[in-house]
């Protein structure tokens, strides 16, 4: 079934791209990738035929799609070909608008697969997309890694699974930017799960499972040689940092030696997550590279996530030159199985700190999911982000604490404004914003919160068509939610 729609949805792009469909391994076009580069065009399909690879590495070198016209390089079958030994198995180098779909990887001695800018700081690799890949029993011990990327933007790594591997990373990024890693699993990876260091910045991580690394779960910076940053370091280095701006959320953690890892980074945010039976900590908070000019860890956050403890360890483990004291601890559930009276060390004080058993569904089963009478439901802080829980289900107002909304009532409303009959203007605005509820509306009651959850204005039994909301509070972002009889919506408005 699975190689029928393809090669329908083939015949369908082809005739209205003219591109060619590709077929490489024996009986193929071509016997392997590297044989085939200088035929590949944009849109062009390379369907990689249903056997095993053991000829080492597959290169490719600016082999480039267009933003409409992607090359795909996709399995016959579901991981069916394998690309087995070898120092790598495939190496893609200046490539743009390229997808790897359904391959698999395993027994490599260097990386399963790398992916670079071919060393021209100037010029990265973009528009990358792996997907649904299997990386599996690096070949050898040391640091090598599943999937190597340096020098690498506006990427998507989805529904891929890394498991067996040795001294180095599920997913190592080098000076990568604007890039999401999603619904994938990390088990047994590596040392850790997923690395980012070097300049590395915009990252999201959402929705995965990372599962019993050997260290570092998520080494959220590292120590990266200065030649090795993209983009390059200035002479005089200043602000500089490991990484930045990544969103980690809505994933959850199982066992793993530390968890998290904030490594000569900054402005980075773990926020819902589910963390279960950490080893030694839950939280590094480092600087690993001290050269002059570099910011120290600092203006982190650590918010709404579930920890569940099975013993007493050391929470938090705070190294030498890091600014601890700017981070961010709100909203976070702890527990710990091994004591009744126990609280979590932190660097900062959490204002809402709750501790607290979780009740989750069946932790031993690794379900995650919230009983209903969970107190991390409804004891988060409301932020921009997440909109979603682990398995893609809204968030509530306020939301569960944790990679899972528990709140059953929360999938009835919507967070995109554009599927409602309701329009908002102007939005965002001074703080004056005219709600149209439309001439058949059945709104009964409107109530508005701030992102702590607090109400600033509460009204039932509607008539009107148009609301006017007058919000006499300080700048920043608020939640009106509108119920009926049979749905409620929630939207968000932007004050200035």
């Amino acid at each position: 079934m699975y190689k029928y729609i393809l090669y329908l949805l083939l015949a369908t792009f082809s005739s209205q791209l003219t591109a060619q469909i590709i077929t490489i391994g024996s009986g193929g076009d071509f016997a392997n990738l590297s044989a085939a580069e200088s035929t590949i065009s944009p849109g062009d399909t390379v369907i990689i035929l249903n056997q095993t690879f053991t000829a080492g590495a597959q290169f490719l070198n600016d082999v480039n799609g267009t933003v409409t016209q992607p090359v795909v390089i996709i399995a016959e079958t579901l991981h069916q070909p394998i690309f087995q030994g070898g120092s790598e198995g495939i190496h893609l180098i200046n490539c743009n608008y390229l997808e790897l779909n359904g391959l698999v990887f395993e027994q490599q001695t260097g990386n399963g697969v790398n992916i670079d800018d071919g060393g021209d700081y100037s010029a990265p690799s973009t528009n990358i997309t792996l997907r649904n890949c299997i990386f599996r029993d690096m070949g050898m011990a040391g640091n090598h890694d599943f999937l190597k990327m340096s020098g690498v933007d506006d990427f998507l790594i989805e529904n891929c699974s890394f498991t067996t591997g040795t001294s180095g990373s599920g997913v190592d990024f080098v000076g990568c930017h604007n890039g999401i890693v999603q619904d994938c699993t990390f088990d047994n990876a590596g040392v850790t799960g997923i690395q980012c260091k070097g300049g590395t910045q915009f990252i999201t991580i959402r929705r995965n499972i990372l599962k019993n690394m050997t260290e570092r779960a998520l080494n959220l910076g590292g120590s990266t040689g200065l030649i090795y940053f993209r983009p390059p370091l200035p002479t005089t280095i200043i602000d500089a940092f490991e990484a930045a701006d990544l969103d980690v959320y809505s994933n959850v953690f199982i066992g793993n030696k530390a968890p998290i890892a904030y490594v000569g980074c900054v402005r980075v945010k773990v926020f819902n997550n589910t963390f279960y039976k950490p080893g030694n900590w839950v939280i590094r908070i480092l600087q690993e590279n001290t050269t002059t000019g570099f910011l120290p860890c600092s203006d982190n956050e650590f918010s709404n996530n579930i920890v569940y403890q099975e013993t007493d360890l050391t929470e938090v483990n705070i190294g030498p030159n890091t600014a601890s004291s700017s981070f961010l601890f709100t909203n976070n559930l702890w527990f710990n199985e091994a004591s009744n009276s126990w609280a979590p060390n932190l660097p900062v004080v959490d204002p809402n700190e709750l501790i607290a058993d979780p009740e989750f569904t069946n932790g031993s089963s690794d379900d995650f999911t919230l009983m209903s009478s969970s107190p991390a439901i409804g004891a988060g802080l409301n932020s921009m982000a997440p909109t979603s829980d682990f398995d893609q289900m809204p968030y509530s107002i306020p939301p569960s604490v944790g990679a899972f909304e528990g709140d059953p009532f929360a999938s009835i409303g919507t967070l995109e404004p554009n599927a409602s009959t309701v329009s908002i203007y102007p939005n965002p605005s001074n703080g004056i914003f005219s709600v149209d509820l439309g001439e058949k509306h059945e709104v009964s009651k409107f109530t508005l919160l701030d992102v702590y959850g607090r109400v600033i204005q509460s009204r039932s039994k509607l008539q009107d068509q148009v609301l006017i909301l007058k919000i006499n509070e300080p700048a920043g972002v608020y939640l009106l939610i509108l119920e009926s009889e049979t749905k409620k919506e929630i939207f968000r408005l932007v004050k200035d």
